[in-house]
């Protein structure tokens, strides 16, 4: 795996690349990456994610960010993001960059 400091690059611009009303888990950038897993994404988005739209990404259920549910959800709703109740809709959000967007 790169370094740290080349990993988190490299979430936080499939981060920034996830359009609006869009979204993927912390495992599917991980997948994408072929590096690291959801916990290690997880914590990049702890650390550095303020900057980008870290409420694009969920967890594997669907589920926001925990301890900013209310703002992740606000955002996502502004966005057109496909809800069921207070998770992501993800048949309808997931996302996934094509060959064009590396």
């Amino acid at each position: 795996m790169a370094s740290n400091d080349d990993y988190a690059e490299s979430v936080l611009s499939v981060v920034e690349r996830i359009p609006p009303g869009r979204v993927m888990t912390y495992g599917a950038i991980a997948e994408y990456l072929g590096a690291g897993g959801p916990r290690q994404v997880g914590s990049v988005m702890s650390h550095y994610g303020g900057p980008v739209p870290w409420h694009r990404v969920v967890n594997a259920s669907g589920r926001v960010v925990p301890g900013h549910e209310q703002e992740a959800l606000r955002r996502l709703r502004e966005e057109g993001t496909p809800l069921r109740g207070d998770r992501v809709n993800l048949r309808e959000a997931l996302w996934w960059p094509d060959e064009s967007d590396r």
